[in-house]
């Protein structure tokens, strides 16, 4: 597949040189190309750098890999993505991670989709761009789980694809108006981790997620 690349900062390397490794054709894209090029060359696997125009105009998919704040300015110089796949990693919080950029109003992937008519998927932005860079990203022998919302069925297969090849398991997160209570989770999910805390010890294994299962099955007996 090739894979456009908006961007040429840590989560763009991190994502992009596990695509490139895995055979897909990588361009990156930067506001200075001389930065792509470089990042291209450190990539290796045949990816190549150069404009934000052209790294969207060749990508079967395309990944927005920048800062929030840079999104639109990003978008308007890589050119239409109107109908293109679109994956959105970005998070719209900023520290002390308390709220989000976007409160009281629409996600940052709806805005995303807005602005460029592209399908967007919001997919990988829950992470670190270092849990990116394993080969697998697995803990305790369990591959991670990556949560995915979008509203073309398409375009998440897409993502899904992309998302087993780096050894990564799908996560139906349903349509793209639920890709702000993701972006809202991974902000108080950073919050707990700044704070020393771990998010993981809040949650109850699947099978409690409805209660006691033991003791639901004596009641409903």
């Amino acid at each position: 597949m090739r894979i456009g690349v908006l961007g040429a900062g840590a989560m763009a390397d991190a994502l992009a040189t596990q695509w490139a490794r895995r055979g897909h054709q990588v361009r990156i894209g930067a506001r200075t190309p001389a930065k792509a090029v470089a990042l291209a060359g450190r990539i290796g696997h045949g990816a190549s750098g150069g404009t934000l125009r052209e790294a969207a105009e060749s990508g079967d998919a395309v990944l927005l890999a920048v800062w929030h704040e840079g999104v639109q300015d990003v978008l308007r110089e890589a050119g239409p993505l109107e109908g293109r796949v679109l994956i959105d990693c970005t998070n719209p919080m900023e520290p002390p991670f308390e709220r989000l950029r976007t409160a009281g109003g629409p996600s940052a992937a709806r805005r995303i989709a807005d602005a460029s008519g592209a399908r967007v998927v919001k997919a990988f932005n829950t992470c670190h761009e270092s849990v990116w860079r394993m080969t697998p990203p697995a803990f305790a022998g369990r591959p991670l789980g990556v949560p995915l919302c979008g509203d073309d069925e398409e375009a998440l297969a897409v993502v899904r694809g992309l998302v087993r090849d780096l050894g990564c398991v799908p996560m139906d997160g349903g349509s793209l108006e639920r890709a702000g209570l993701l972006e809202a989770a991974t902000a108080f999910l950073v919050g707990l981790w700044v704070a020393g805390e771990d998010p993981s010890a809040m949650l109850p294994p699947p099978e409690y997620a409805g209660g006691d299962p033991v003791r639901t099955s004596e009641l409903a007996g």
